[in-house]
Order: structure tokens, then C-alpha cells, then sequence
């Protein structure tokens, strides 16, 4: 049954009529009740009484240049017990009216809404906002203003709001005032709002009626997690809200039959497709087409299985970032101190599990504060960490210190990366670890991440502890298997000699974030993140040259750090503002936005959407081995193909929130709209040469 029961009373008690009356007829007596309740307390209220159980307020985003889109937002907060409706109240109920007073030459675009929940009082559905919520609008604004003008916006709004018992007519007169400026950066208030609206579908959809039913053929990936969807129309009476609604897959099409309310079918249907209970959904625009019959039934009992193979995924991922430029070092390093003589059983199994704690502390932390700043309205993605210059900065230093360390420069006394054995380097190590093999993550288990960010957050934890297993896994077979111990090498002077040479991949490491640091914030923040690693190899330097004279470096060390730290806390003060231009390439692309990709898709010409970060490694060999090569572009020359390229080198909500709606939780991810409307297709994370220019012919 779609909603959730409710074992409340109904919103109206009358006599009860008939058993065998129709619900069509008891929706109208509803429906004519509650307009008389709303009538006669339209008549009774003073006009200027304000609402009491929704406040309302109406705020702006600013400042706004002359000429550009403001985004304003009514934001509603119910009390306890209360609730507003959404645009399409479902069975009973209205939604909330608009009346702008706006300066002249302004324009208000239709209002969005955030995703409904259902709410099932006495058989009729309910489409609803139970908590605090944010309704958009965007207004566009005339050119020509002056900076520092002053608009003034006003809004007449009147909504219903009611419990399970009453429904209470409630308006308000709401003010705001814009700046005409130069734009800001994002209000934290309204990215929040922003992220619980339903994501574009990006893709065209089609419906077909087929007697009382309409089906709705959704293009889905396979891949995205569904768990207890819904449609929710924006046509009223298209569809009988309350009845049944089936979901099946067909591969990457998600077949929806809904059951008719009218004989006449409609000419057109959208609205959202609510993906689970944590408020994601997508929004759909679909036109009258085939749509297949059948398919894989979306079972109850598929869920566990499905949880099952997705932690699977994230293990294999894990296990196979192993071999990443940036671990494999400090992993081998470490798997051959267990290697050492004199080592006892007791103590390799002890650093086995002290490196897995850290290693799964790291990728739980990570996951967990990922879930906290999506659910605090921020839209990022898997390696998030990596979009912010300060971050990567930290990184360069700690890399370049790590490569140092490996080339015999100066030695750690705690935590002991490289040499020595303790279950505080152990832990350190795996802490290490997992933080930088976080960007390589995308083409080993894009699915499971991408999940992750869709499901509940006990489920979503889970996936993040089996990254985590997943990269401890080699290790941790070494310390607790004698047979793998005795298979490596015994020590030497030839560990000494891979030691440093070790120090190369890690020394390239650093040279990539230094070069990231560039393209994250500018020539600026790059040369002075270049000037305090140098710094701090000097400082290093002489670090050792006390260690190997046998003095104490404590001193030093200590000084050094507490610097270190001051100067990365105000390095990012020196990164630009601005995300940088994409660098340019042989294959021609526009800037994604969704308003592009809309334009693309209607001119009839196949469309190729590309996401990528100057963070990824995938990203950049795909580009190379597949992407940015001559015969990729004649055949899209030849073809006629439009070329989409969304960086995600920086935060880009936009980016994000397509990136949600295909179900991947970062980059790469590459998209093909064939011509004229053909299905869209998720391209595979690791390309061939021939994988664009066969797509092209």
C-alpha cells in the first residue's frame, strides 16, 4: 500500500455513510467539507489575523546583479501535530496561493517545492509537509539597475493547515527586500532548501494509458536505489492517489502502473518519483508513448540481498585500492616491517587490528560526516574533502613529509610509518591511508557509493565500514596468517634501498597536489602551499641531521608543527573565490548545466555528458586513453554530437544534484543521449579508445 497507514482519527468526523459507498463519492463529501470549514473561516477571520499553527517567512538570496535570476524562499515551519500541503494536495486539502507584488520588469518563476510524504486519513491520500520546509521561487530581475539598489518584494499567501482533525485557512503578508550586487557565496540556509528539492530526471520519459491503468516508463539506472517509492503527480485527478502503485524494473527502465481516476487521459505527465524515505526524489516530465508491460517486481525481500551485494562491492572496492600510487607505499612498508626478525605472532596480530581500527574509523569518520553535510543540506558527493583547497594543502604537506621520510631525510619517533613496529604507527598508518585513497574510489565501486547516498544512514555506514575491511584486508591477512609472513622477503639492506625507492610514487603524489592546488585555488594559494612544504623540508632536514647526530629534535619538531599548522589554518584565506576555468582540450564541450543539457536534448542531436575532476585519477586516464583524442573528435565532429563537460574539480550544486540522480555518488560518470529522445545510457567508469567513437558511428 503506498503511504504510510495512519491509526489517527480522520480529519473530519460525520455519520458514516453506507458501507457500499463508493470512494469516489466520499472524497467528494470530503473534498466539499473541507471548502465549506474554509469558506465560512475566510468569512469569520479578520483580515489582517495572522496564520498560527505554519509561520511564514519570505527571504531573499543576495545580492543579485542587474539583469540575473534572485532565488527567494517561503519558509514554512508547521507546529507539532500540523502540516501544509504540497502544489497537488492529493485527495483532500489545497495548496498553498501566490500573490506578488514585484518591482517593475520582475518576473516570478513558478514555486518549487521539496519532495511530499504521504499521509492515508480515512482511504483518501494526502500529499504533505509534516516538518519545517522551504518553498524556491526564482525571480528574474530587470537589467539596468544600478548597484546598491534596493527592491522591495512583497507576497500575499494564503495555505490550509490542518491536524488530523481540522484544517485552519491561514495567509500572511510576507516582505523582503533585494540588493543589486555583486553575488555572493551560496547561503547555507538555501543550499539546504536546495537539497531536499527532487533532482532533474535528465532523460525523457513516456507513459501510455492501458485501460484503467497508466503505465510510466522512468529511464533509471539499474543501479539507484529505490526503497519505498511513490509518484506524486503535479496533474490532479490524473491518477487515484490512494490505489496501489506497481514498480518494475526492465534494466535501466523503471516501468511505474498507476491506477486512473478519469476516463480521459491526460496529454501529459509529470511530477516527482519520491526514491526512499530520507526525502530524495526526482522530478519527470513524460509524454504520451510505448511504455512495455512487465518486468522485475521491486520485492520487499530484495532489499537485504541487495544490501548484501552492495557491501560486497564496497569489500572489492576497498581491496583493490591497494594498489593506488598513494598506498601502496605506506602498505608495503608496512607489511614488511611484520617481516622483521624477531617479530612475535602476538605483536603483528596487534598492528593488524590497530591498522584496521584506523582504516575503518577513517572511512566511517568520512562516510558519517558525508551523510551529516548532505542531510545539512549540502550537496557534495564521495571525496568531498578534496573539493576544498585547505584540505588538499594539508595533504600536499603531509605527502611531501611521508616522501621525505621514505627517502632517509629524517626519521618519525611516533607514529613510525616506515620502520619500527607499535600499534600507534599501525593506526596512524591506516588513518593515512584511507583518507588519501578516498578520490580513487570511483571506478571500483561507483554502485555501492552511489547508494550510500540513498540509503538509510545504518545502511549507508555499513558500506563505508566495508570499504574500510576492504582496504585492511591485505594487511591484515599478513598479521594474522604465519604462512603469508614467511613468504616475504627477510630484511636487509635491500629494504632500506625499496624504502627510498618507495619515496618516488609518493614524491609524484605530492607534485599532483601541488598542481591541484593550483587549479583549486589559483597561482596564488599553489605558490605559497609550494613555499610552506619546501619550508617544511627544510625544517625536516634539519630535524634529521639532530637524529643522526643523537640529539633531541623534540623541541624543534614541536616548534615546527605548531607553525605548520597556524600557516595551513590561513592558507585558505589566499584561495581564490572562484572556481577556475576548465583547462582547455581537442574535444570541444560546452559547460553543463541543466538548462544546456535541456537545449541539447531538444535540438535532436545526440548528447555526451561528461563529469570530471582534476582530483580523479580515473577521471584523467580516461581522458587520455579515451576522451581527449583526435578520433574521438572527428567521429563527433562528424556526428553532430553536442559535448557536455561538468567540472567537479570545486562544489557545483548543479553537478551534484544530476550526479545524485543517476545514482553515482561522484565522478567519473559519463552519460550518451542518442538523437532525437533515444533513451539515455550510463556509460562504463573505465573507457577503451573505440568505446566514443563507436557510440559517434
Amino acid at each position: 500500500m503506498p503511504g504510510r497507514e495512519d491509526p489517527r482519527k480522520p480529519m473530519f468526523r460525520a455519520k458514516p455513510g453506507p458501507p457500499f459507498m463508493p470512494l469516489r463519492y466520499r472524497r467528494s463529501i470530503a473534498v466539499l467539507l473541507q471548502a465549506l470549514v474554509v469558506l465560512l473561516a475566510a468569512f469569520a477571520a479578520p483580515a489582517s489575523a495572522a496564520p498560527t499553527h505554519i509561520a511564514a517567512r519570505l527571504l531573499a538570496e543576495g545580492p543579485v546583479q542587474a539583469g540575473g535570476t534572485a532565488t527567494l524562499a517561503i519558509a514554512m515551519r508547521p507546529e507539532p501535530g500540523w502540516h501544509g500541503y504540497w502544489s497537488n494536495p492529493g485527495d483532500a486539502g489545497f495548496g498553498m496561493t501566490l500573490d506578488w507584488a514585484l518591482p517593475a520588469g520582475a518576473q516570478a518563476a513558478p514555486p518549487r517545492y521539496p519532495v511530499p510524504r504521504t499521509l492515508v486519513v480515512a482511504g483518501l491520500m494526502n500529499h504533505v509537509f509534516e516538518q519545517a520546509y522551504g518553498v524556491l521561487v526564482d525571480l528574474r530581475l530587470p537589467a539596468g539597475l544600478a548597484p546598491g539598489t534596493r527592491l522591495p518584494v512583497r507576497v500575499k499567501a494564503e495555505w490550509l493547515a490542518c491536524t488530523d482533525q481540522v484544517c485552519v485557512p491561514e495567509r500572511a503578508e510576507l516582505a523582503t527586500t533585494l540588493t543589486i550586487g555583486p553575488a555572493g557565496r551560496p547561503d547555507p540556509q538555501f543550499d539546504a532548501w536546495r537539497a531536499k528539492l527532487p533532482a532533474p530526471l535528465g532523460a525523457p520519459a513516456r507513459f501510455q494509458v492501458a485501460g484503467d491503468s497508466l503505465r510510466l516508463g522512468l529511464p533509471l539506472p539499474r543501479g539507484l536505489a529505490l526503497d519505498a517509492p511513490h509518484v506524486f503527480p503535479d496533474q490532479d485527478g490524473a491518477i487515484a492517489y490512494a490505489a496501489p502503485q506497481d514498480f518494475r524494473r526492465q534494466g535501466d527502465l523503471l516501468v511505474i502502473t498507476l491506477k486512473r481516476s478519469s476516463p480521459n487521459a491526460p496529454a501529459a505527465l509529470s511530477g516527482v518519483l519520491r526514491l526512499d524515505g530520507s526525502g530524495n526524489g526526482l522530478a519527470f516530465a513524460a509524454t504520451p508513448g510505448m511504455v512495455p508491460a512487465g518486468g522485475e517486481p521491486l520485492a520487499a525481500g530484495g532489499t537485504a540481498a541487495r544490501l548484501a551485494l552492495l557491501v560486497l562491492a564496497a569489500l572489492a572496492g576497498g581491496l583493490l585500492l591497494n594498489v593506488m600510487p598513494c598506498v601502496f607505499p605506506i602498505l608495503s612498508l608496512k607489511a614488511l616491517s611484520l617481516a622483521r626478525a624477531g617479530e612475535s605472532p602476538a605483536q603483528a596480530r596487534a598492528e593488524g587490528l590497530a591498522y584496521t581500527a584506523g582504516v575503518v574509523l577513517a572511512c566511517a569518520a568520512l562516510g558519517a560526516l558525508l551523510l551529516a553535510l548532505r542531510a545539512a543540506g549540502h550537496e557534495i558527493g564521495w571525496a568531498f574533502q578534496l573539493q576544498e583547497p585547505g584540505v588538499v594543502a594539508a595533504l600536499l604537506v603531509l605527502v611531501a613529509a611521508i616522501a621525505a621520510n621514505l627517502a632517509g631525510l629524517f626519521e618519525f619517533a611516533v607514529p613510525g610509518f616506515a620502520r619500527g613496529g607499535s600499534t600507534q604507527g599501525a593506526f596512524a598508518t591506516g588513518l593515512l591511508a584511507a583518507f588519501v585513497a578516498t578520490p580513487c574510489t570511483g571506478p571500483f565501486m561507483a554502485t555501492a557509493m552511489g547508494a550510500a547516498l540513498l540509503l538509510p544512514a545504518a545502511q549507508a555506514m555499513a558500506l563505508f565500514v566495508a570499504l574500510g575491511l576492504g582496504l585492511a584486508l591485505p594487511f591484515v591477512a599478513i598479521a594474522f596468517v604465519p604462512a603469508l609472513r614467511r613468504a616475504l622477503p627477510r630484511p636487509g639492506r635491500w629494504m632500506t634501498r625499496l624504502r627510498h625507492g618507495l619515496a618516488l610514487p609518493m614524491a609524484l603524489t605530492a607534485l599532483a597536489l601541488a598542481w591541484l592546488a593550483w587549479r583549486l585555488g589559483g597561482a596564488l594559494f599553489a605558490g605559497l602551499a609550494l613555499g610552506l612544504t619546501l619550508a617544511l623540508l627544510a625544517l625536516l632536514g634539519a630535524i634529521g641531521q639532530a637524529q643522526r647526530r643523537g640529539r633531541s629534535a623534540r623541541g624543534l619538531a614541536l616548534g615546527g608543527a605548531l607553525a605548520v599548522l597556524a600557516a595551513l589554518a590561513a592558507l585558505p584565506l589566499a584561495a581564490a573565490p572562484e572556481r577556475p576555468a576548465s583547462l582547455g582540450g581537442i574535444l570541444a564541450s560546452r559547460p553543463f548545466s541543466e538548462a544546456e543539457l535541456a537545449r541539447a536534448r531538444a535540438s535532436g542531436k545526440p548528447v555526451f555528458a561528461w563529469f570530471t575532476a582534476d582530483w580523479c585519477l580515473t577521471c584523467k586516464v580516461n581522458e587520455e586513453v579515451a576522451i581527449e583524442r583526435a578520433a574521438t573528435a572527428q567521429a563527433f565532429a562528424r556526428a553532430g554530437v553536442v559535448v557536455l563537460r561538468g567540472d567537479w574539480t570545486r562544489r557545483d550544486p548543479a553537478i551534484a544534484r544530476y550526479l545524485a540522480s543517476q545514482g553515482a555518488a561522484g565522478v567519473p560518470l559519463y552519460v550518451w543521449y542518442p538523437a532525437h529522445g533515444g533513451a539515455p545510457r550510463v556509460l562504463p567508469q573505465l573507457l577503451n579508445p573505440d568505446t566514443l567513437p563507436d557510440l559517434a558511428r
